[in-house]
């Protein structure tokens, strides 16, 4: 029995109006640049020159506080497991380990997403979660003063990097109970004095941090200063309208950063989230548009969350920790509702009855918001309650990975997502400096929800400068969630005609418990998932087979799984392939 129906007679049709982001198509576009320049890459070289000059130092000397006006409390839970094993004398991020007893912050073999960890002192979240403060006190207090007295004096281009000093003020005042208890006062008032030196530091130069997530973290940390160190009002207004300055160039209208990275994302909500309780601890409120931005940012995150309560694999990174993520998203205070239909964000988002499926329907984000972008549009992630059936390949993060720099390169490019690649060529343009080049600039977008359907139909042109041919992709999900139908059409598209047939394969990368079995007629196949249902996958316009693939978790280790591979040639007049996602039994 085909199992595939045409695609036109068994979807939806669309009702014009009724697709819940705006009548008829929408486009999406990219922003308008592609990377930094090569003048303000010198620029910044210079800023972080001049920070190690008299001039920047002056800037930094004022009067010392005596004291923190508050101090907050950090509404997200830490990991009881990391911080068992700082008691037990090691810090952990992902698989990098530091022994606590050999503590170095200036250790130059670390990933950055360890060193980042260590120098904003998030640990202490951890550290916190299993000890009173008497016992972790001396542990705390140990690795202040020696992040002291290698950064306290000395303005470093790392240690004193913006966004770092904003997460620092936020930790250090979270859990100052931790490492203020000392009776030694020239121990506390070196901590305090340099809050204070970090504040002015800031002020200074959030401005000039990176575009995106970093300056909204900088121009956070300068509102919580105001509120918990000292410069009070006048610095505390000064530091929200940077931050929403900040918000508006790196948020899109759906919450969703303009990196298009969720691991980025998530960093967002819990910064919004901990600034929420600092404006609690100073007993005044946060002002309404910071809410707004809490709450977008945390359905735009839970809109590329799966049935495992992780999130979906893009733009370099991987799953992430299911207990993180639920700490976050309850540190938040708040319902968070999934964003299902995404403008600037991209992701569109199908659910229905424990199956759910995520859509790349959005360029690629630039470089200038986002080093190390993929080529994934039109990728789809798909999941049966708590288990990944179609994934993509993910990525490394930014943790530690013994992966060689060609398959890191290999994770971001198109045939690494669940989509179409034609001609074995990605459909945005990845450049040998980790840049991405020309290709998908925009997409066409049309979403309804209809009848016994959710549909989604997204068209990129990132194929036709090269071979005069657009990429259609259509989905529909079934109220039942038994049913996932797509179609894949290569449309002639732009001034360049082709004349001979060009190959093309659609992927769909399988996640780790599932195991494929290809039919007898060599157009579909059996998916078992370990401990979970059966699906049936089938296609009509092209050949099926099963080939390797890998999958990164959320802990950055790569996974050995299958990938189904739908392979064929399109004629000049363009392709259509129909295919079907159908829960067995």
């Amino acid at each position: 029995m085909n199992l595939v129906e045409p695609i036109e007679s068994s979807l939806p049709q669309r009702i014009e109006g009724e697709d819940g982001i705006a009548p008829g198509r929408r486009m999406i576009r990219a922003g308008d640049d592609s990377m930094l320049s090569f003048g303000e890459r010198i620029a910044a070289h210079l800023q972080r020159l001049a920070w190690r000059t008299p001039l920047h130092a002056l800037r930094l000397n004022g009067r010392y506080p005596l004291k923190l006006l508050a101090v907050p409390r950090d509404p997200i839970a830490g990991n009881a497991a990391a911080g068992e094993a700082i008691l037990a004398g090691r810090i952990s991020y992902g698989s990098e380990t530091m022994d606590l007893a050999k503590l170095d912050f200036a250790r130059g073999d670390l990933s950055a997403g360890f060193a980042d960890h260590l120098q904003s002192f998030v640990w202490l979240r951890d550290l916190a979660a299993v000890v009173s403060r008497d016992s972790g006190a001396r542990i705390a207090e140990r690795a202040v003063a020696a992040w002291l007295s290698i950064y306290g004096a000395q303005v470093d281009a790392t240690a004193w990097r913006t966004d770092l000093w904003a997460r620092r003020i936020l930790f250090w005042t979270c859990y100052a109970p931790y490492i203020l208890s000392s009776r030694d006062l020239v121990y506390r008032s070196a901590v305090l004095n340099t809050l204070a030196r970090g504040a002015r530091h800031l002020e200074s130069e959030a401005d000039k941090a990176t575009i995106g997530l970093p300056r909204v973290t900088a121009w956070a940390g300068v509102a919580a200063a105001g509120l918990l160190i000292q410069g009070g009002p006048v610095r505390t207004k000064r530091g929200e309208a940077g931050l929403l300055r900040a918000l508006g160039s790196a948020q899109h209208d759906d919450g969703g950063l303009a990196s298009r990275s969720p691991g980025e994302q998530l960093a967002l909500v819990e910064l919004l989230a901990i600034l929420r309780h600092v404006y609690g601890a100073a007993k005044t409120l946060m002002p309404a548009p910071l809410g707004e931005a809490l709450q977008g940012a945390s359905g735009a995150l839970a809109g590329t969350m799966l049935g495992d309560g992780v999130m979906s694999s893009w733009q370099g990174g991987n799953p992430g920790s299911a207990s993180r993520i639920a700490a976050i998203l309850e540190g938040t205070g708040q319902q968070t509702r999934p964003l299902r239909q995404a403008r600037g964000w991209g992701y569109q988002r199908l659910a229905a009855l424990g199956t759910v499926a995520i859509f790349d329907a959005a360029p690629p984000p630039v470089s200038r918001v986002l080093s190390g972008g993929c080529a994934s549009t039109l990728a789809i992630e798909v999941s049966d309650g708590p288990r990944r059936l179609i994934v993509n390949c993910g990525g490394p993060g930014r943790g530690a990975t013994t992966l060689p720099p060609g398959i890191i390169s290999a994770l971001r490019s198109t045939a690494a997502h669940s989509t179409l690649v034609l001609a074995d060529h990605n459909s945005t343009a990845i450049h040998a400096d980790g840049t991405l080049g020309s290709g998908v600039s925009e997409v066409e977008l049309v979403r309804d929800d209809v009848d016994d359907f959710s549909r989604v139909e997204a068209t990129h042109a990132g194929y036709a400068r090269r071979y005069g041919l657009a990429h259609r992709r259509q989905l529909a999900l079934s109220s039942d969630g038994r049913e996932l139908r797509g179609e894949d059409s290569l449309l002639p598209s732009g001034r360049k005609r082709i004349r001979d047939a060009i190959a093309f394969a659609i992927r769909f990368h399988l996640g780790p418990a599932v195991e494929p079995t290809i039919t007898a007629d060599g157009l579909g196949a059996l998916l078992r998932i370990s401990g979970g249902a059966l699906w049936q996958f089938r296609c009509r316009g092209a050949g099926l087979s099963v080939d390797q693939s890998i999958w990164i978790d959320g802990e950055g280790i790569p996974h050995a799984t299958s990938q189904l591979v739908v392979v064929g040639e399109t004629p000049a007049g363009g392709a259509q392939i129909s295919w079907l996602l159908k829960r067995a039994g």
